[in-house]
């Protein structure tokens, strides 16, 4: 988990080493409380309070202030981070529909699912920004409120005594400061963003295919590949994704259930800290010893850890990842492999963009505050393209018919047994298929036989 994201670090600003390690022997702390001398008194808390809404204005009373993050503060700061955006130029808009056209044509060679279809836009960053912001409250919200929660059960009973009588302050409190750190973190990545499902998260809306022409312009300043081929590529990774989540009706909902149920099993521990502090001896009185001890306290992590009872959700999280972003690797390349030679220098530039911050589990961390392993996307697409080749296009497209069918996390480092369940899951249909037609010839030589027994007996009638 990211302590330094939807996590601990809730101070108003860079406090220096001690003012740090002071906040963290406070058990207010995780809210953001704590007087400037160390003592935590309440009123230090209220006057700590005081000035954190200093010129808040409207934010804290308007309707999206009252919940465990505080959206309208968060939009605010994500708009100051991103700045003037220039607005989107007709001719830029153009290309991109071009690009799409294009890419659409040549996916439709290279998978069995259809084009997702719906509009096809060019953004800015205000635009991602806005469009994308309804999808990012769905994945904030329930990891914010029950990292609320886990907060307060931290904490010792005497301290949620005192917490009690000004709960509702210190919960507006929080959420201002998640509200702030979500800010930061969506104008961050507005300014990276290439496409409206950029970093392989479904977070654009429904049936919109969008790319960031000046976001993409910027980041192939360095690359020496020809603009036009760029739009293309980025916008085939584009379309191919929005296939997915388009005609996999599932997918998006598992997503979005995955950081649900991590959020609902957040634990925090904060047990090494006071083991820490009790092995300190802080409350001897003796001067030199507690000197001793606040210096040694500097050198000691006592961040809380955190942890979830549904951890499996989040290696579910990595492979679903994988396994998109792994496939729309695969059939764009096939698409444009042999059409653009460019193509493995683009793919290879992604490649090194994703290591380096433009990636799910780097969008996780910075907005939603979940710690996510790389996910194995060089894997990924090798997997797919061994299943390519095992069963074909067309039964490798079926596996995203239900989660079920999908490849597992360890499916991901062994594609083998993968493999052989399809080519025996193959085996037993085109069995059933025989099977099925030896039935249909047996039960129309019985209706043959029936007719001939029931034509001889008419002949003995007569």
């Amino acid at each position: 988990m990211n302590t330094g994201g939807f996590g601990f670090n809730f101070g108003p600003g860079d406090d220096d080493d001690d003012d740090k390690s002071r906040r963290e022997q406070n058990p207010f702390g995780p809210f953001g409380f704590g007087g400037a001398d160390g003592s935590g008194g309440l009123g230090d808390m209220l006057s700590q309070f005081g000035q954190m809404l200093s010129g808040m204005g409207s934010s804290m009373n308007s309707p999206e202030g009252q919940g465990p993050v505080n959206y309208t503060l968060a939009e605010r700061i994500a708009r100051q981070q991103i700045g003037q955006a220039a607005p989107v130029r007709d001719q830029d808009t153009s290309a991109v529909e071009e690009a799409v056209r294009l890419a659409e044509l040549w996916l439709d060679e290279t998978t069995e699912l259809p084009t997702a279809g719906g509009r096809v836009v060019a953004w800015n960053a205000e635009d991602w920004l806005t469009q994308t912001l309804p999808m990012w409250k769905r994945l904030v919200t329930p990891v914010a409120e029950h990292m609320n929660e886990a907060q307060l059960a931290s904490l010792p009973e005497e301290a949620r005594e005192m917490v009690g009588p000004m709960l509702q302050m210190m919960n507006q409190m929080s959420g201002m400061n998640f509200g702030m750190q979500l800010g930061n973190a969506l104008g961050d990545l507005a300014k990276q963003a290439l496409t409206g499902s950029d970093f392989g998260l479904p977070v654009a809306p429904t049936d919109v295919t969008a790319l960031l022409p000046a976001n993409i312009t910027a980041a192939g300043g360095e690359l020496e590949v020809p603009g036009q081929e760029l739009m293309v590529y980025i916008a085939a990774r584009e379309s191919a994704r929005q296939r997915l989540y388009h005609h996999v009706p599932w997918l998006v909902e598992r997503l979005v259930s995955s950081v649900e149920e991590y959020a609902a099993g957040l634990v925090i521990d904060t047990s090494h800290i006071e083991e820490a502090t009790r092995e300190l001896n802080l409350e001897s009185g003796d001067p030199a010893a507690i000197q001793d001890a606040m210096q040694r306290l500097q050198g000691m992590d006592l961040s809380p850890r955190i942890s979830s009872r549904n951890a499996q959700a989040v290696s579910r999280l990595e492979t679903l990842l994988a396994l998109v972003e792994g496939w729309v690797e695969y059939v764009v390349t096939n698409a444009m492999g042999e059409r653009i030679p460019s193509t493995g220098k683009m793919t290879e530039a992604w490649r090194r963009r994703r290591a380096t911050g433009g990636s799910a589990e780097q969008a996780f961390a910075k907005i939603v505050g979940i710690e996510l392993a790389a996910p194995k996307v060089a894997e990924a697409v090798e997997l797919w393209r061994r299943v390519d080749v095992a069963v074909g296009q067309k039964r490798r497209d079926g596996v995203w018919d239900h989660p079920d069918l999908l490849p597992s996390a360890e499916h991901l480092d062994n594609s083998a047994d993968f493999i052989d369940s399809l080519l025996d899951e193959g085996e037993s249909d085109e069995f059933d298929r025989e099977f099925a037609k030896l039935e249909e010839l047996l039960r129309e030589q019985d209706g043959q036989d029936d007719g001939d027994k029931n034509s001889g007996g008419d002949d003995v009638g007569r």
